[in-house]
């Protein structure tokens, strides 16, 4: 018996902690392995607002347990790294979560800067009354830009408290109804905000723009006065229902389209006229805008032809049609997916890097599993040089090639509307691995 528990005892001291050393041991080395392969690839740009890992990290490894997105932080010799830069795409949980405060959240990088708006903690901008809030301030998350929308309602509430308004003007106006400018909204009214609500497309904003069944959202997320939106994964219909189920109970109204032009005035009397030339006045702005503006063209002859196009609504209209698809980015890989289940639909995804690396884990799994089965083909190293009406052309590493084609479609970004900013007042500033000050 005293044999049997000395057993027992010296497994207990020695056998656990060589079993747990052993055990983060392989762990690590299947981390350095999986940084390796990234950086070899040229993986290690993330997309956009990401942490950064300091000298304080202790490697308790809480921020490798709570990021939506997987094993995008895992630990390599008992310290936190950032493995998957590129499946990062901004929910800032692994820095809420870090007991040590190790981890700030930037935005761009040493190699690829990002030009964004500058803003305070306040979510004003540079030209004071100008608020900012959501993608285009750099919180490209549905669930952040919620969040964004409610504070800064919140800020521009307590900045208008004890000055008296002046007749025909309202307290506020929000350009864009996403969820920035939904949430805005919602707080507004709860505020006792007099506000007003325009889009140049509707409520929803980028939302209606979005694939067919998208999946937009995977975590819950808090909306003022509706509580909170509790369901695990919601896609592209679903988070419109929601959006007007929202809109209605809190009485939001968008007015649409509307087109913002340009700002004038100053805080407390602005002038804000649209491209079709009505005006609003508010003593408040904010900028609930996103950050593509008008998208990126590919700048080769045919493109303005009629048969190019830069979102993909309806993918069933291309039944029996040759589609190609440019990009190598989310969107592109999604709207080539959803082509490639239309019937008959000949899909071809052209992207001119060596590999597709930008685009999250779960949509590159997908392009794979649909190019095993034949669905669609994909022309890496590739790039436009001229669309035809019945073809286009493709520069390949050392030739070219022509295949038949009904539509194109481009998804190359976007151009950050930093000249209509700066053109109303607003500074921008480059960020190369900086955070907000």
């Amino acid at each position: 018996m005293d044999r049997l528990i000395w057993i027992l005892a010296f497994a207990l001291t020695f056998g656990v902690p060589l079993f747990y050393w052993y055990r983060e041991g392989r762990r690590s080395r299947q981390a350095k392995a999986v940084l390796e392969r990234n950086r070899s690839s040229g993986r290690i740009e993330p997309p956009s607002l990401h942490p950064v890992i300091g000298d304080r990290c202790a490697g308790m490894g809480a921020c490798t347990r709570v990021c939506p997105e997987g094993d995008v932080i895992r630990r390599i010799d008992n310290r936190a790294v950032l493995v998957e830069p590129t499946h990062c795409i901004g929910h800032g949980e692994c820095a809420a979560s870090c007991p040590v405060d190790a981890i700030q959240l930037v935005f761009g990088s040493e190699r690829r800067g990002v030009d964004l708006p500058e803003v305070g903690g306040d979510f004003q901008s540079s030209r004071p009354g100008v608020y900012i809030a959501g993608e285009l301030g750099g919180m490209g998350l549905i669930r952040n830009a919620f969040t964004q929308g409610r504070q800064a309602a919140q800020a521009i509430a307590a900045s208008l408290e004890g000055q008296a308004a002046e007749g025909g003007a309202e307290d506020l106006v929000i350009v864009g109804a996403g969820p920035a400018g939904l949430s805005a909204a919602l707080e507004a009214g709860k505020l006792g905000l007099g506000y007003r609500i325009v889009d140049q497309q509707g409520l929803g904003g980028a939302v209606l723009s979005y694939p067919r069944r998208k999946l937009v959202m995977t975590r819950p997320v808090q909306v003022p006065g509706q509580g909170t939106w509790k369901q695990q994964q919601i896609r592209k219909e679903e988070l419109l229902d929601l959006f007007h189920e929202a809109a209605g109970k809190g009485g939001v109204q968008v007015q649409a389209p509307w087109k913002l032009e340009k700002i004038e005035g100053e805080a407390g009397d602005f002038r804000l006229f649209s491209a079709d030339g009505q005006v609003l006045r508010a003593r408040r702005v904010l900028l609930a805008i996103g950050r593509r503006g008008s998208p990126r063209k590919l700048g080769v002859p045919g493109e303005d032809s009629g048969k190019t196009a830069y979102q993909l609504l309806e993918s069933e209209i291309w039944q029996d049609c040759q589609v190609l698809v440019v990009g190598g980015g989310d969107s592109a890989l999604e709207a080539a997916l959803s082509l490639s289940d239309v019937p008959g639909c000949t899909v071809c995804l052209s992207y001119r890097g060596k590999e597709i690396s930008r685009a999250r884990e779960a949509n590159r799994q997908a392009l794979e599993g649909a190019m095993a089965a034949g669905r669609l083909r994909v022309l890496l190293q590739s790039q436009v040089q001229e669309i035809t009406d019945s073809e286009v052309i493709l520069r390949l590493q050392d030739s070219e090639s022509r295949m038949a084609n009904d539509q194109v479609f481009v998804f190359a970004g976007g151009e950050v509307p930093a000249t209509f900013l700066q053109q109303n007042g607003i500074a921008m500033r480059r960020y190369t691995g900086q955070a907000r000050s």
